[in-house]
């Protein structure tokens, strides 16, 4: 099985951001907590960027395949 790229970044983000709410009733300073969800936003940022890009790319190559041997 193949996984998309991007996924990963996506899903650890989110498992991150989820992490650093979850830390909001804790003693940790909220200045890290902080930290903790924006490094998890980005993540999930890069990797729905990556997915995007990397959809793009596919559909190209399938139109330039099609278009060498079109498909009836």
């Amino acid at each position: 099985m193949r996984i998309k790229e991007g996924i990963v970044p996506a899903v650890l983000g989110t498992l991150v951001t989820a992490t650093g709410v979850a830390l909001r009733n804790s003693n940790l300073p909220e200045s890290y907590r902080n930290g903790i969800i924006g490094f998890g936003l980005a993540n999930i940022a890069l990797g729905s960027a990556e997915l995007v890009s990397s959809n793009m790319q596919h559909r190209n190559m399938m139109k330039k395949m099609t278009k060498m041997a079109p498909f009836k």
